[in-house]
């Protein structure tokens, strides 16, 4: 385990084809970083090398030989391959996908093996990295597998979180695949991470109805009656948690009504990430809540429209970098003021 004063933050990639290089290589551009943390990329030399000329960047690598081997105060890469790949700015390409995997998948194992402290992912092309051995919708689908682990996506930012019932599910079958036992699970996710990774002691979570106006008691649809109101209300009695709903989404933001919650629970996509990105946008982060390791990301895609340009905003990675900086410290802190003070006292008789 590093020391909290220097986390090592590892790295993938991202789409080569997209503005991931570009968001890295620009957030760690800026010599402070390295007094934050210590960074791990997992990519190619030559090809960040390129990036780094094409962007007239500044950035100093430093070559690490493996994920064990890196260095403080140094940008660290580790090849995750070895060939060459002819980048086309905007294309979408299943060879950028396939190193966009290799990317993920060496950084992954790395944060397995405690090589590095905390993961953040540049974004990936959804499509370029479908293949035979990688077939996940996104990040989150990749990393409950990898990760072997129950997890919720968890859109955060300064003044706003958001989580979902369901990410990544067409919203013909989003009502089918709400149940009380999948509200139970993300409920139990969020208020993990809210008292784990924020320090909230008693969290409050507002939950989102799943159809217009809550269902308008059943006229407009009978799962928020059917299966959310009970299952809330089993929650708060059985469990003794403060969570509360299900609330109208069309007016719960305009409202302000968020401010009153230390987060909300969405029931589908669009439902929580369109007013947390018009509301938080290049300031949001993606968080994979509820996994025994902490992994983040920008809240934006691959940008091919602006790719190779130079144009791409670093903010959203370089606060993802800091919220998963700031949660590995958060789960530090939790892990000492929830220790055994028997454990404690023994291991304290034990040097004396």
């Amino acid at each position: 385990m590093s020391e909290v004063n220097k986390v090592k933050v590892g790295i993938s990639i991202g789409d080569l084809n997209g503005i991931g290089p570009e968001i890295v290589l620009k957030t760690f551009e800026d010599p402070r970083m390295m007094e934050l943390c210590t960074p791990v990329i997992f990519a190619n030399v030559k090809m960040l090398s390129f990036f780094k000329k094409h962007l007239n960047l500044e950035n100093r690598f430093f070559t690490a030989p493996h994920s064990e081997k890196v260095v403080d105060g140094k940008l660290n890469i580790v090849n995750a391959w070895k060939s060459n790949f002819k980048v086309e700015f905007g294309a979408e390409d299943p060879v950028a996908g396939k190193y966009a995997v290799r990317s993920i998948e060496v950084a992954t194992q790395a944060l397995i093996k405690k090589h590095i402290d905390v993961l953040v992912t540049a974004p990936i092309n959804k499509n370029s990295i479908q293949s035979e051995e990688f077939k996940f919708p996104g990040h989150t689908d990749y990393f409950a597998q990898a990760l072997k682990g129950d997890n919720m996506m968890f859109m955060i930012s300064d003044k706003l979180r958001v989580g979902l019932l369901t990410d990544h599910v067409p919203v013909k079958d989003v009502a089918s695949h709400i149940t009380p036992e999948l509200i139970e699970k993300k409920v139990n996710i969020m208020n993990e991470s809210l008292r784990k990774d924020f320090g909230i002691r008693k969290p409050r979570i507002a939950v989102l109805g799943i159809n217009p106006h809550s269902g308008d008691n059943g006229v407009i649809g009978d799962e928020d009656d059917r299966i959310l109101k009970p299952t809330i209300h089993k929650i708060n009695d059985m469990q003794g948690e403060l969570v509360f709903g299900p609330y109208a989404a069309d007016s719960f933001f305009g409202s302000k009504n968020h401010e009153n919650f230390d987060a909300v629970l969405a029931a589908y996509h669009d439902q929580g990430l369109i007013p947390f990105k018009t509301l938080s946008f290049g300031k949001g982060v993606n968080y994979t809540a509820g996994m025994n390791r902490i992994r983040t990301s920008p809240d934006h895609g691959t940008a091919f429209d602006i790719a190779g340009k130079g144009e791409a905003d670093h903010s959203s990675f370089a606060e993802a970098v800091f919220k998963a900086i700031e949660i590995f410290k958060n789960r530090m802190n939790h892990l000492e003021i929830t220790k055994n003070p028997l454990e404690i006292q023994k291991r304290h008789r034990s040097r004396g």
